[in-house]
């Protein structure tokens, strides 16, 4: 049986051959090849050899190399592995707070959002209308503290209210998949909150739209603005589009006479063909002048125009009643009133979701010559090309 404690200081310092030097008990100086030294422990645990690094000479005395070969030595004793027990040390605790669970979710969700806006929204909300739950541990919230969050804002700003609500219950929901809660979700509607708030009246806004009789006027008038803001929403007019996906459009997405809008930058998530009538290639043409690294049609002064660059551009002329996106109202107006379109031809042109996908599939090549002919026929009517319209009648 092998002695113990058979190194001193002395002889530490002496040691030079590589190799491994027993002071006992499964203790050992490892020299390396390099003139490295190192404590290790060796055990066996469940008749599986192990080695365990206890640090260098340079940093590590004899007596504290010991004292962790002890420790160790006790843990195996009691059929732990010591190696796993201190990782488990090392490991700092997981935050288990709401807001440590909400921004590890939203570090994870925000990789499939489309916009850089959705995580301030997230965050404000919960921050201004739940303060109280944001600094709770994750695993204490329960009915009553959802409730105080929920009830001041129910009824007078209730789509906030809703949202906030439904962000609550999703990290909840996410902090119980990583075991940091358990039981119901107390921020759950159906069946819970539904029992003890009264369903919140909510009005659905809409964007001011300007009458599509108003629209050839205001063309004639932003033809004379010479701005590269004028110059988009002259072109969201002429393609019923988004704002965002005009201030976002690049030349890239030009092929042809089709406007390819990729699905990442649509609201829908699913890829947008706009036939571009002689009108807007024209305006693109006169545009292409200027092209600019960024590849954007119609770039800012730093990036993509803002949110509100067309915006201005109508309150410069005075349109106070109406908004960019109020434009595609008066397209669908326009539509409805004045031509014999199918009204799934309009709603495709605008980008809604017209029946199942297997129809939209079967329908997609045809369904582009057709929203071809209802876009020249809104550039005519628009550019005051097609004259007098007569109203269609009404369909059933």
């Amino acid at each position: 049986m092998a002695s113990f404690n058979q190194l001193t200081n002395i002889s530490l310092r002496a040691l030079r051959e590589p190799g491994m030097h027993l002071d006992g008990r499964g203790l050992y100086v490892r020299i390396d090849q390099t003139g490295g030294r190192y404590w290790v422990f060796r055990f066996n645990l469940n008749g599986r050899r192990r080695e365990m690094g206890l640090g260098s000479l340079a940093d590590v005395d004899l007596k504290t190399a010991r004292l962790r070969a002890d420790q160790a030595r006790t843990l195996v004793q009691e059929g732990l592995d010591p190696i796993d027990a201190r990782k488990q040390a090392q490991t700092p605790p997981e935050k288990t707070t709401f807001s440590a669970v909400a921004n590890a979710l939203m570090d994870d969700l925000e990789k499939s959002w489309r916009s850089p806006k959705q995580r301030p929204q997230w965050e404000a909300s919960l921050t201004q209308h739940a303060p109280a739950i944001w600094q709770m541990d994750v695993k204490d919230v329960d009915t009553e503290a959802v409730l105080r969050a929920l009830r001041p804002i129910w009824h007078t700003i209730p789509e906030t209210a809703s949202r906030v609500r439904g962000r609550i219950e999703r990290v909840l929901d996410a902090a119980a998949v990583r075991g940091l809660r358990s039981g119901d979700n107390p921020a759950r509607w159906r069946g819970h909150l539904s029992i003890l708030l009264a369903q919140a009246k909510r009005t659905k806004g809409h964007h001011a739209a300007m009458a599509y009789q108003d629209v050839p006027g205001f063309l004639t008038r932003l033809q004379g603005r010479k701005s590269v803001s004028a110059a988009a929403l002259y072109f969201l007019i002429l393609t019923a589009a988004r704002s965002g996906e005009v201030r976002g459009a690049t030349w890239d997405e030009i092929d042809g006479d089709v406007w390819i809008v990729p699905a990442e930058r649509m609201k829908a998530g699913r890829e947008h063909r706009v036939p571009l009538t002689g009108a807007a290639l024209r305006l693109l043409t006169a545009h292409g002048k200027a092209r600019v690294q960024s590849g954007l049609i119609f770039p800012g002064l730093k990036g993509p125009l803002s949110d509100m660059a067309l915006a201005m551009v109508m309150r410069k002329m005075s349109i106070t009643d109406a908004t960019p996106h109020g434009f595609r109202s008066a397209f669908k107006d326009w539509a409805s009133d004045c031509t014999s379109f199918a009204d799934e031809v309009s709603e495709e042109a605008l980008a809604h979701t017209v029946g199942s996908a297997v129809r939209r599939a079967y329908r997609r090549g045809l369904a582009l010559e057709k929203r071809r002919a209802l876009m020249e026929a809104w550039s005519d009517y628009c550019t005051g090309k097609a004259g007098t319209v007569t109203p269609f009648q009404k369909r059933a």
